[in-house]
């Protein structure tokens, strides 16, 4: 079936509208029964529209067009440090925390994937290949929200309520294993289906891929909480494993994307705007292992031609010096945006990146140095993590990526006007008898250079793991957040305490500390 991708997003826009306002209006009205009988509410939906939810879900849980700047770009994007800020009106890279754009991180799940999901969930057969997918997209929604804030509503999420409780992470991570596991059960026996068809915004109805899919992500989840409860996660990680896990570049997951309906491509959407260039950070190790994803993942500077990047956190002043400005500084690559200077054309229909092959190489790689049974040695895993970055990215070249494996370059000073050093002294090359703390945060730089350029994912896994060692912001305009330290965590919303007040005061002590930006989550050890 050939997909009418305008048309198709045009109706399942309107159709989300509806559902997704049923879930608002639930939160703050006891009129159940006149909602329930309302002329103007959607209540009932045949077995044809049921895919435009899916598709509807899958868009908004990775945020599409504009939103992607608000929810990922100003908060994760900067904190994992692929980016920093350029425009002098935005605090947010100095652990300013802007709770009216946060807003656009939390709303979508709630008024428009929860919506859509709980229908799927309600209107398919538990046993379903249907119903499977809406519990992998439900896990894969919700756990890139609570690791930004920690509880959340979940269990009650979309339920008719005045008030929304929230949940604790690690009952909510338990609940994440139960449904992955559930789901691949499932898909197992349906491999001949193709769920949602062509509505399906990733694999087309792929089950093999989707079954690659979910185990990718519980292996991700289950190194999440490896420090925290470290048995559990080697049995879900072996689980994970064993079920099977992204091992081909054509298994990685991208999201279609359309000109239509504000379907963009958020990176490429925003890119334009001259807000943000390339970290100090990434520029540092990227110059300095001489790596070839450089030019694929920005472009040289306007003014010099050279790549060039900002230290996170500069105040407007430093912003307006010399050698700190967008034509100073990398732009990212033309994959997202063509151009230069003041007049970039954005890629609206590019793929969203949503999970890369080369992810759970690494993952499995960590494992290994963990003992736990991942298929092969910790370096076995991290060289081929690399080798299929590279080839992820165009470069396919044997000898060039050997090359880069067995490199002992390490990181460089990026020459910026703050006289930054170096960021580290490992090189990419593995030495067996090199100590593990080396062996970690080499994987750990080699993951977050291969999960570009998702940016919530990275900060999690920084948070995590503390790798890749990365610079200070230079100024801190966050009380909670001293010089030299680093952000833990999105206190919880104001929007949140205007209108769930008596659940947020709860949450408050499902915290293991203050609701402040410095609190660590569940998971996060460090």
């Amino acid at each position: 079936m050939k997909l009418n991708y305008k048309k198709h997003l045009l109706k399942l826009t309107a159709m989300s509208m509806m559902v997704g306002s049923a879930g608002v209006w639930w939160s703050c009205t006891d009129k159940f029964e006149e909602m329930n009988t309302s002329k103007t509410k959607l209540t009932t939906l045949g077995k044809d529209e049921l895919p435009f939810l899916f598709s509807r879900a899958e868009q908004q849980a990775s945020y599409a067009g504009g939103t992607y700047q608000i929810a990922q770009n100003l908060f994760a994007d900067l904190y994992a440090q692929y980016f920093a800020t350029s425009a002098t009106y935005f605090p947010s890279d100095r652990y300013v925390m802007r709770f009216d754009w946060l807003t656009g991180h939390w709303n979508p799940i709630y008024t428009q994937v929860v919506p859509q999901l709980k229908t799927l969930l309600n209107s398919t057969d538990a046993n379903s290949s249907e119903n499977a997918l809406a519990n992998i997209m439900w896990v894969f929604a919700f756990h890139r929200l609570t690791d930004y804030y920690g509880p959340i509503p979940y269990f009650d999420a979309g339920e008719p309520a005045r008030t929304v409780k929230y949940d604790p992470q690690d009952k909510i991570y338990e609940d994440f294993f139960k449904r992955l596991d559930a789901a691949t059960t499932v898909l197992k026996g349906k491999t001949a289906e193709k769920p949602y068809g062509n509505f399906d915004l990733i694999y087309k109805g792929d089950v093999n891929k989707w079954i690659k899919f979910a185990n990718t992500l519980r292996l991700r989840l289950a190194l999440r909480i490896s420090k925290v409860n470290p048995a559990e996660a080697k049995r879900q990680a072996e689980a994970a494993y064993a079920g099977g896990v992204m091992t081909d570049l054509s298994d990685a997951a991208f999201m279609v994307k359309n000109e239509a309906g504000n379907d963009h491509n958020g990176l490429g959407r925003i890119a334009i705007w001259n807000e943000f260039r390339m970290s100090a950070s990434m520029e540092s190790v990227l110059k300095g292992y001489e790596d070839p994803r450089i030019g694929i993942f920005f472009q040289p500077a306007s003014a010099t031609n050279t790549y060039e990047g900002l230290r996170n956190g500069l105040l407007p002043a430093q912003l307006n010096q010399a050698g700190n400005g967008n034509n100073d500084n990398s732009n990212v690559g033309r994959r997202w945006v063509t151009g230069g200077g003041s007049a970039w054309t954005s890629q609206l229909t590019v793929p969203q990146d949503i999970i890369h092959t080369s992810e759970p190489f690494f993952l499995r790689a960590e494992g290994a140095l963990n003992g736990w049974n991942m298929g092969g040695t910790a370096q076995e895993l991290y060289e081929k993590g690399i080798e299929m970055s590279m080839r992820q990215w165009g470069i396919t070249d044997d000898a060039a990526i050997q090359a880069y494996i067995n490199s002992s370059k390490t990181p460089v000073a990026p020459g910026d006007p703050q006289n930054s050093p170096a960021l580290s002294n490992i090189p990419v090359k593995w030495e067996s008898g090199a100590a593990e703390a080396v062996k970690r945060e080499q994987i750990g730089t080699q993951k977050w250079l291969a999960l570009y350029p998702d940016g919530i994912e990275a900060w999690a896994e920084f948070r995590r793991t503390r790798f890749p060692k990365l610079y200070p912001v230079m100024n801190s305009d966050n009380a909670d957040l001293p010089a030299g330290s680093f952000i833990r965590r999105i206190p919880f919303l104001d929007l949140e305490k205007q209108t769930n007040g008596e659940a947020v005061k709860t949450a408050e002590g499902l915290l293991s500390g203050p609701d402040k930006a410095s609190t660590p989550l569940w998971w996060d050890k460090n």
